[in-house]
């Protein structure tokens, strides 16, 4: 922190030093001039005798904002909101907004800058004020609507996100269909949260006109068709998941069970499980096929094909599950062997994460469809290995 304070202040130094030497040159200083220079070297005093707080205090007041000193008020007002001091970043930004001085370009980059300190603050509703004003300036422009999305977002506002987001997709160029699907996705679940069906649909609809990959999409309308009593049409959008994004596989294996046993079809629940896990691989679908296997043709039939599907795939969840399997089988005094044994595989798996993130590697046990760190939608998926798929 010190040195990272000596480097940012070595401006004010130097222009400290110019200043003062160029009003030196008269025949004598004048009271400001000595009061100028008392106070860079009482800023340095305090820096010396590591006071960063106090220095940082001096310093700031000593900066006149001018075409010289503009910058290193930037650099304050970043490294106050690195060390989280929210409110001495607004200080900084505000004071340069109120200097009649800046260029435009100067007065827009201390808007944009304060509309970032206010969402560190939470303060969403200044922030939003200041990014609608620059969202037409040519370099903030584009900036200020991504954070106008982050926004709405967190008040949920889809309607305002989706609009938000078509201007930032015509406008940068940045794909912006897969995220509103996904705000129409957000305004399905709501609808479905006021008992609205109908509704929930149209927005199903919309969130796949504008990325026909959604997996949520699908989902969500395999859920409304299979609540609505159409199993069959339930079964296609389920089994669209496997073109849209394979890697979600393991989320509809359930489902498509439930849609086949309406359809009192459970033998062809087996052959898509099978085909499935043959083009594609995950112990979901293994597991998934396994419960087909033991209620269709047998629990011999299940553990022989479970054991054959972990001596090519080892997978703690399937030998927890074959364990189980044999626990049903066995005599009491294997029984209680094979409890034991259970019980240490599961202690295994309790508390792993089920889902992680792509892109900045959050987990967790729940799929989240927005990831809680990194904010990028569609970036959790199941976690592949021998404790996951």
């Amino acid at each position: 922190m010190m040195l990272e304070l000596l480097f940012l202040l070595l401006p004010v130094a130097a222009y400290s030093g110019w200043w003062t030497g160029s009003r030196s040159r008269g025949k004598k200083l004048e009271a400001g001039d000595t009061r100028f220079s008392a106070a860079y070297f009482k800023g340095l005093n305090f820096l010396l005798n590591e006071q960063p707080d106090k220095a940082i205090e001096v310093f700031v007041h000593m900066l006149e904002v001018d075409s010289e000193t503009v910058e290193t008020h930037f650099a304050l007002g970043n490294l106050f909101l690195r060390r989280g001091e929210v409110d001495r970043a607004i200080r900084i930004h505000q004071n340069l907004i109120a200097r009649p001085t800046l260029t435009r370009e100067q007065r827009n980059q201390a808007l944009f800058e304060l509309g970032r300190d206010y969402m560190r603050a939470g303060l969403l509703d200044r922030a939003e004020s200041l990014f609608l004003e620059l969202m037409e300036d040519g370099n903030y422009g584009s900036p200020s609507l991504q954070q106008l999305i982050d926004i709405y977002q967190q008040e949920k506002e889809w309607e305002r996100a989706i609009h938000t987001a078509r201007r930032l997709d015509g406008r940068s160029g940045k794909q912006m269909r897969p995220t509103i699907a996904h705000f129409y996705c957000e305004l399905a679940e709501a609808e479905l949260g006021k008992g609205s069906s109908v509704q929930a649909q149209k927005m199903v609809k919309k969130a796949l006109s504008e990325d026909k990959n959604c997996v949520r999409a699908s989902l969500i309308e395999g859920r409304l068709l299979l609540n609505a009593g159409s199993p069959k049409a339930a079964l296609k959008a389920y089994k669209r998941v496997e073109q849209q994004d394979p890697d979600y596989l393991p989320e509809v294996s359930e489902p498509v069970q439930i849609c086949y046993s309406a359809l009192q079809r459970p033998s062809e629940a087996t052959v898509f499980l099978k085909d499935v896990l043959q083009r594609h691989g995950s112990a979901s679908i293994a597991l998934a096929l396994v419960e087909q296997l033991q209620k269709l043709e047998g629990e011999e039939r299940a553990v022989d094909f479970l054991t054959d599907y972990l001596e090519q795939h080892p997978s703690v969840r399937g030998m927890s599950r074959l364990i189980e399997l044999k626990v049903a089988g066995s005599g009491e005094v294997q029984k209680q062997d094979f409890k034991i044994l259970h019980t240490l595989v599961d202690n295994i798996l309790t508390g792993k994460p089920v889902y992680k993130c792509g892109h900045c590697g959050f987990n967790g046990r729940t799929l989240h469809w927005q990831c809680p760190g990194c904010k990028h939608w569609s970036t959790i998926k199941p976690i592949h290995g021998v404790e996951g798929e």
